[in-house]
Order: C-alpha cells, then sequence, then structure tokens
C-alpha cells in the first residue's frame, strides 16, 4: 500500500532534482561533459537512471538546468549583497568581487558553467538567454543607477558596457580556473577590474 500522500511526493521532487544536479555537476566537472552520460550521475546521485528522466529530458537539458539554477542563485546573492550598498561605485565592485569569489567557492560549478557549457552545441545554438539576461540586467541597472545620480558618465551606453563587464570578469575567471598553479588570487583580479572600469565611467 502506498502510504505517501500527493503533497508528500511533491514535496521530495526538488529534492531529487537537486541532487541529480548536485551530482551532474560534480560528473560534468570531473569528466567533461561530452565523456559524461546519464548513467554516470545517476551512480552518484544515488538514484536510478530512469529517475532522472522524469526531471530532465536529457543530458543537454540537465546542463541548461544547473546553468538556470546558478544563474538564479547569483542573482539573489547580489541582490541581497547590494541592496544594502548605496554608492553606485560601490555596487559595481560588490557585483565583480562576488562573481570571482563565486567561482573560487564554486570550482566544479564553475567547471561546468566556464568550460563545459560552452561545449555544448545545443545550449550555444538554443539558449535564449532568459536568465543570462537577468543576470546582464544586474549589471545594466547599477550603470543606469549611476547615470542617473551623476556619478557615471553620461555618455556611457549601459547595454553595451553590462557586456563588457560581463566578458572581462568571465575571461578572468577561466585563465584563472584553467591555471595549473594560480599566478593571481581572484580578490587582487576582482580590484583590478573594478578599478579599470570605474576610472573609466566615474564622472
Amino acid at each position: 500500500m502506498n502510504t505517501h500522500s500527493k503533497s508528500e511526493k511533491a514535496e521530495a521532487k526538488p529534492d531529487k532534482a537537486v541532487r541529480i544536479k548536485d551530482a551532474a555537476t560534480r560528473v560534468f566537472a570531473n569528466k567533461g561533459f561530452y565523456n559524461s552520460t546519464i548513467a554516470d550521475v545517476a551512480k552518484v546521485a544515488e538514484v536510478a537512471e530512469g529517475t532522472i528522466y522524469l526531471y530532465f529530458k536529457n543530458k543537454d537539458d540537465l546542463l541548461i538546468s544547473i546553468f538556470e539554477g546558478s544563474m538564479d542563485f547569483f542573482i539573489q546573492q547580489v541582490t541581497q549583497e547590494i541592496a544594502t550598498v548605496k554608492n553606485p561605485e560601490d555596487k559595481l565592485k560588490k557585483f565583480i568581487s562576488l562573481h570571482l569569489r563565486l567561482v573560487q567557492e564554486n570550482p566544479d560549478l564553475a567547471q561546468v558553467l566556464q568550460i563545459e557549457l560552452r561545449q555544448s552545441t545545443k545550449f550555444m545554438k538554443e539558449y535564449e538567454g532568459g536568465k543570462f539576461g537577468d543576470y546582464l540586467n544586474v549589471v545594466r541597472n547599477i550603470l543606469e543607477e549611476g547615470r542617473e545620480q551623476g556619478v557615471f558618465r553620461k555618455d556611457i551606453e549601459p547595454r553595451i558596457l553590462r557586456r563588457t563587464i560581463f566578458g572581462a570578469v568571465d575571461e578572468m575567471a577561466l585563465d584563472w580556473l584553467l591555471m595549473p598553479k594560480k599566478k593571481y588570487t581572484l580578490e587582487a583580479c576582482a580590484e583590478q577590474l573594478s578599478a579599470l572600469f570605474l576610472k573609466g565611467i566615474i564622472n
């Protein structure tokens, strides 16, 4: 006899999905996305292989879900941290610093997002950028706020600059991850990138 109610089953679903995504993150980071299989993920997650297909269509869908979950987490974290900061300069510094700090604190996830995700042709061609757009808009909002307050130059274009900032931070995170022997800290990297961008946009 099944003693679990429908509500209990519904509550259990997110936990299992999260466990699968966590397992996939470790597997993709260690074996590489293309060298990994759903069976590998199932083994690490300690679930039946068929169970994964109840939550994710395929391996690419699982990868995209990891990406979107990480974007949600980052946006939540940075929104909380900059909420108490009034100066747009400090908000931009906080944004860059937090991005790189999360890379350092979550090496497996960073490995998947910085390296493995770029190798997914399906992702690069089909992802419409919803969550990534939300991420970029955090930067855009900071830039627009600074421009409105007269802290940043009026002639900057937030839509362009937000991608420039992301590209620089993303490239430095990738470089740091790929270095066998770390030649610099991400804290130092955050300081230099912040100084570089702020020098170019402050009135």
